[in-house]
């Protein structure tokens, strides 16, 4: 292939130069900042050869290419007159100037994914004792109830200060002064002081009563406020002053104007939210699902969503339950039954594997591999979703119903949200989105692919085959690879993957881990052929000819070799067991990063199949799979 040329076509397809804002590359594609992406040809971009993929995520457009990735990046550079890399990142974490509604998004999404775990874990145990509750297995006076209530109140109650580590961490300044700006207002003098009907001042000023417990938006614009005044001062600060002068002064400016300004007007902003979704729903109801629960798998596919989180935990925390969540539901919901449907109406085996378990993913909370993997791929299917949301969220709106807690996934394992005096009609939409996606998809039906019909092996005449001839074949024949676990942890599905490049196995077969431990092994015996500027991939070759792909996470190049530490350089030898690389999976992950890692094999073309070795947990060393020559 003439990596010269590929470049030149996709710098044409793209738009040309002028369209290029940015253009970076990770292990497997070139990623692109497009003034427009509509100027892109995507669908020529997609059968171009040499173009493995084509995708939009996060706002880049990325041209998948596979291992000959760096080479075709350097020519696209090379056919370009201006320097296209990217900008580094400025100190608050953004390297481009983004619209406003894309950069609200960006911080709410940056905000909530980290603390989702705390949420999610008090949120579930919350529902978990109500339901001990309902049922009489504990006694509302006990001391055990009283402690496990607790437990699920406390992230909830003290979520000022959460908000306040997770927003100063995403806005670059100190997680700690903005624990201390959330702590502040939470101290039971302040709660006792501001308490309704009290006159309090500071320095003259009146101080307006509000209830910090609970509450987001406050803490939010006050931590927005702190990041520029806690850089203003450092600015001016000498270097042997900044570890007093810097927190000191930042603590006594913002918490004053938080309980002076912002608090009372983020209390007003947040309870008018809750207030007008509470409205909407209560006084039209069917339409309110109907256009929400139809939107929200969109909502998901551009981050929008991020938005609502918000108003959910307002509205649970002040009026103890909330709309939104069941409408999240039923469009997860949808996205299963859709992919179930391809599994019933495809005549391809692996099509009907994909899409079966997918949708079972999908049933359990889990829609990005359903969503990405299959309906979106053929289209109808992503329609019937968004149909049968609809449907399903018309229903539970107009039956008004709720849920009472925030804490697991949207699918099956989130069932104890939604356990209250709703409960029947909750549980019948999520049977309407399922049953009703489903048949929509079999009867819309889709472009199904044809079963891959094994070539004939060629013929050839004995008697003008030579001996050389047959040698040669045998000598370029492709043997069995085993490969071993680099990482440990649990054995996934490439369809579970939430990134259609592994999901649709564009890049390879293999299979991948979701670690419980931060380091990669080499699972072959052979050489480490390329390793990312940013740690994230490692590119592999076997003494025997497997060229490999080691991913650790889905986009985790944004991350730019942060949390990510190389045990070794391109070019050195390895054998099965030596250190690769490790990683920080706990920090990652909390960077709003999923660290599930597919191992596959990239030039597939060289083998037949891939032979699992069946475990569903694994330890580094182990045999993960066989790739059958």
């Amino acid at each position: 292939m003439d990596k010269q040329q590929l470049s030149k076509d996709i710098l044409k397809l793209v738009g040309g130069e002028e369209n290029i804002d940015q253009v970076t590359h990770c292990m497997t594609r070139l990623r692109f900042n497009l003034n427009d992406n509509k100027k892109a040809d995507k669908a020529t971009l997609k059968n171009t050869p040499g173009v493995m993929g084509v995708m939009e995520n996060g706002g880049q457009f990325q041209v998948i290419i596979g291992n000959d990735v760096p080479v075709v990046y350097n020519a696209l550079v090379g056919n370009m007159s201006k320097s296209p890399d990217a900008k580094p990142a400025a100190s608050s974490g953004t390297s481009k100037k983004k619209n406003p509604l894309s950069a609200v998004f960006d911080f709410i999404s940056g905000v909530f994914t980290p603390i989702l775990p705390a949420i999610t874990g008090a949120g579930m145990l919350k529902g978990i004792v109500a339901l001990l509750l309902t049922f009489g297995w504990i006694d509302a006076t006990s001391s055990t109830y009283i402690i496990l209530s607790a437990i699920g109140d406390g992230a909830f109650y003290f979520l000022p200060i959460i908000l306040g580590i997770s927003t100063a961490r995403k806005l670059g300044s100190n997680m700690y002064i903005g624990a201390a700006i959330g702590a502040s207002v939470m101290h039971p003098t302040i709660t006792a002081l501001l308490a309704p009907g009290e006159n309090v001042s500071f320095i003259g000023l009146p101080v307006v009563a509000a209830t910090y417990a609970s509450s987001v938006i406050p803490i939010l614009i006050a931590i927005w406020l702190a990041s520029y005044v806690e850089k203003a001062i450092d600015k001016v600060t000498h270097a042997s002053l900044k570890l007093i002068v810097v927190p000191t002064v930042t603590l006594l400016i913002i918490v004053p104007v938080m309980m002076i300004a912002v608090g009372p007007l983020g209390v007003i902003i947040g309870n008018g939210l809750t207030d007008g979704i509470n409205w909407l729903f209560n006084n039209a109801g069917l339409f309110a699902g109907l256009l929400v629960g139809g939107a929200f798998s969109l909502l998901i596919i551009t981050g929008m969503h991020y938005a609502l989180v918000p108003i959910m935990i307002g509205s649970i925390a002040t009026l103890g339950y909330d709309y939104l969540i069941p409408l999240m539901m039923m469009a997860n919901f949808a996205q299963a039954g859709s992919a179930l449907g391809v599994s019933l109406k495809s005549k391809n085996k692996q099509i009907k594997s994909l899409s079966a378990s997918t949708g079972v993913t999908a049933l359990m909370g889990i829609t990005e591999p359903a969503m990405y993997g299959v309906n979106m791929r053929f289209k109808k299917p992503f329609v019937a979703a968004l149909i049968g949301a609809a449907i399903s969220g018309a229903f539970v709106s107009f039956f008004q119903t709720k849920a009472y807690v925030i804490g697991g996934l949207a699918g099956l394992s989130g069932i104890p949200m939604i356990i209250g005096p709703t409960f029947v009609y909750a549980l019948i939409g999520i049977i309407v989105a399922v049953v009703v996606s489903a048949i929509l998809t079999y009867i819309l039906g889709f472009e199904d692919v044809p079963e891959a019909v094994p070539a004939a092996e060629p013929t050839t005449p004995a008697a003008t085959t030579s001996v050389s001839a047959v040698t040669a074949v045998e000598e370029t024949k492709a043997l069995d690879q085993d490969v071993f676990s680099p990482i440990t942890g649990e054995v996934k599905s490439l369809s579970e993957v939430p990134d259609p490049a592994f999901s649709e196995e564009i890049m390879g077969k293999g299979f991948a881990i979701q670690p419980s431990e931060g380091r990669v092994v080499s699972p072959i015996n052979g050489t480490v052929f390329s390793l990312s500027k940013s740690g994230h991939a490692i590119g592999l070759v076997s003494d025997d000819g497997a060229e490999m792909l080691i991913h650790i996470g889905i986009d985790t190049v944004k991350l730019k070799g942060q949390f990510f530490s190389p045990k070794v350089q391109a070019g050195a030898k390895v054998a099965v067991g030596d250190v690769l690389m490790e990683f920080d999976r706990e920090e990652i992950e909390k960077a709003g990063y999923t660290t599930i890692t597919p191992v596959i094999i990239t030039n597939m073309h060289q083998y037949n199949s891939i032979e699992s070795a069946g475990r569903t947990t694994i330890k580094e060393k182990e045999l993960l799979f066989t790739a059958k020559a």
